[in-house]
């Protein structure tokens, strides 16, 4: 058997050589490339590269959108037993310049003239680079830097190298162990600089294939290739689940008809962060207010009675005759339009991951009739380890175990995983590894958590973030911040309340959802900036986070924990500014330092407070965002009730 992914690469090109592998959207016609054409992409670039002089335990950086040609080279790179160092395609210059300085990336592969010319403001930077291999021309026709070279040309080098040596590719695949380093996977870095995880064949393979077992998963399903890159999901599901699997990976022309190409590639499985859900039902809910009177009302309806009997089957309550027929009724007419309508009409599996997505978002998604299913896991552990099962899926938790997956709680409640696949450590970080991995191989996830009497597992929040107010009430911030971003109208939320008297909250007000509220209230406004400000917003946000505070009330545990002050931003927290990550958490040691004035005036009783704040463009260029924000208390939570 196979025990590397190139391997199953090859493999599938013998066994299937003429069945969809990839699919890429160019100039708007879907371009398929065959198992036989994967290798023979795969096969061409390796041989190029060798001809430049890669070796085995090089690097190979690779940076832009979801091409393709950049997943050949890194299966091009891995087959000659290199490592492929992924990168985050929005990173900013000196994003770059770290991680390919760190990882000593001899090679980059860029996508296009916007990634070449990030590279070249930093080429004094990354000595280690010997090469940039580019993949569009565009822009980059006239270009005669001799440190630039288009992939077309490595591709050719590749063909006149494979017919003087036609036997060295096979070989150098031959050589690959499963104990072999496949990939460097570097973390968000919400605590620090980012970490480079260094992660074997093996690792990958074993997570992929409990994956497959648990779903089925075989050469009939498709997948649509969007989140980036960079992130051990991506790699985890386009790499290598699609190539053990046989599975068709979808590339779309661009960010911006991603939509579009998603409902026409038709894919059975899907994974999403939390945000890419949440701004689904952002968006639906914005369709539905402009919808007619009688679409907003068989929506609503059919919507309510969905989300009762998905709560009732979560609960293992029974569901009557009647609900059962009027829930057939409602996905008749509304909810199988609905989904065919957003691209997921045949959808089987659908997974969030990558960070907590809040219960209520979970739910109402699950109502619509996606098969929406929680996973965990963490970079380090080579994506998720932990899954729901079809007819386990809850809000409440994150599932169970793989098979040959440990799990243990700590003392202090913290999740420690074991397992083939742990990561074999930092890149030139004992340190942290030391800190990650114990003697025994326990994982420490930095997650706080426990395992229900179903034996699934529960995350409460990150373990250094659970602590308690001044009257020692549990405080769970991004359990809170979940809450918040349900709502339509926040895009993003910061609540703080750790050793304090109260909860208060930072908000990110969601631009789209706002627009068309602004819209129908015939509200003027000139921006982002003037919009976040207007006394009617903040009478809405005030309004939401009162009903979210409702919800709090009902729990025991956080009832004291309800949000008292709050304020509206006037920028939206942005990773070029370090505010948060790339994959969108966020970093609270930055929040805390950038807006430390503002988090003063949300305990101070002050009304109003004085912003000045940094910001990074697209460019690299800085300026600076200058506003006088309001602060106001939630109705029932002012100065009256913290009295009480």
């Amino acid at each position: 058997m196979a025990d590397t992914i190139p391997k199953f690469l090859e493999q599938n090109a013998r066994t299937r050589p003429d069945a969809d592998a990839m699919r890429e959207k160019e100039f708007g016609i879907w371009r398929t490339y065959s198992w036989r054409d994967y290798a023979d992409e795969v096969r061409r670039l390796g041989c190029g590269l060798a001809d430049m002089g890669f070796k085995r335990g090089d690097k190979l950086a690779i940076i832009g959108d979801n091409r393709p040609r950049l997943y050949f080279a890194m299966l091009a790179c891995q087959s000659l037993g290199g490592i492929s160092v992924p990168l985050y395609q929005d990173s900013i210059a000196k994003e770059l310049s770290y991680v390919i300085h760190h990882s000593e990336a001899r090679f980059v592969i860029a996508e296009d003239e916007e990634q070449v010319d990030k590279l070249l403001e930093i080429k004094d930077q990354i000595p280690h680079v010997e090469q940039v291999v580019y993949d569009d021309t565009r822009g980059l026709e006239q270009n005669e830097d001799p440190w630039l070279i288009h992939l077309g040309q490595v591709q050719e080098r590749g063909d006149a190298f494979a017919a003087q040596q036609p036997d060295f590719f096979a070989n150098e695949m031959a050589q690959g162990q499963t104990d072999d380093v496949c990939v460097f996977s570097y973390t968000s870095g919400t605590t620090g600089m980012p970490k480079g995880v260094m992660l074997t064949h093996g690792n990958i393979l074993m997570v992929v294939h409990g994956t497959i077992e648990l779903e089925s998963m075989n050469a009939d399903d498709v997948i649509m290739a969007y989140l980036p890159m960079a992130w051990i999901g991506d790699y985890f599901l386009s790499i290598g689940t699609a190539v053990v699997a046989g599975m068709a990976v979808c590339c779309s022309e661009s960010p911006e008809t991603l939509a579009r190409d998603f409902r026409e590639s038709g894919p059975t499985v899907t994974v999403a962060p939390p945000a890419v859900w949440e701004g689904l039902l952002t968006r639906i809910q914005v369709r539905m207010d402009d919808a007619d009177w009688l679409k907003r009302t068989l929506f609503n309806a059919a919507m309510d009675l969905s989300l009762k009997v998905e709560r009732l089957q979560q609960a293992g309550q029974p569901v009557s005759a009647g609900q059962r027929f009027l829930n057939w009724l409602g996905e008749y007419l509304v909810r199988q339009p609905l989904r065919d309508l957003i691209g997921n009409v045949k959808v089987r599996v659908a997974y969030t991951g990558g960070a907590p997505l809040g219960p209520d978002t979970f739910d109402y998604i699950r109502a619509l009739g996606v098969n929406l299913k929680q996973l965990y896991g963490l970079t380090e552990s080579s994506s998720a380890c932990v899954y729901q099962p079809d007819g386990e899926a809850n809000s409440e938790t994150v599932g169970r175990p793989l098979p040959n997956v440990e799990v243990k709680i700590g003392e202090n409640g913290e999740i420690y995983l074991r397992g083939k696949f742990v990561f074999v450590g930092y890149y030139k970080n004992e340190e942290a590894t030391r800190e990650a991995l114990d003697p025994e191989g326990w994982l420490a996830s930095g997650d706080a958590g426990f395992m229900d009497e179903g034996g699934h597992l529960k995350v409460i929040d990150r373990a250094k973030d659970v602590s308690k107010l001044a009257d020692q009430t549990l405080f769970a911030p991004q359990f809170i911040e979940n809450k918040l971003k349900f709502s339509l109208y926040i895009k993003e939320a910061v609540v703080f309340g750790k050793d304090l008297d109260y909860v208060a909250a930072m908000i990110n007000i969601d631009l789209d959802a706002l627009e068309n509220w602004a819209e129908r209230n015939a509200l003027n406004y000139s921006g982002y900036q003037d919009l976040s400000q207007k006394p009617e917003v903040y009478d809405l946000i005030g309004d939401e986070i009162g009903r979210i505070n409702e919800t709090l009330g009902r729990d025991e545990a956080l009832r004291g924990a309800q949000i008292r002050r709050f304020l509206i931003l006037s920028k939206e927290l942005d990773a070029d500014d370090g505010e948060i990550t790339r994959t969108r958490k966020i970093r609270r040691g930055v929040i805390a330092d950038r807006y430390g004035e503002l988090i003063d005036a949300l305990y101070s009783g002050a009304e109003e407070v004085h912003s000045e704040v940094t910001v990074t463009y697209e460019d690299g260029s800085t300026g600076v965002i200058k506003s006088d924000l309001r602060v106001r208390d939630v109705d029932g939570q002012g100065a009256s009730a913290q009295a009480a």
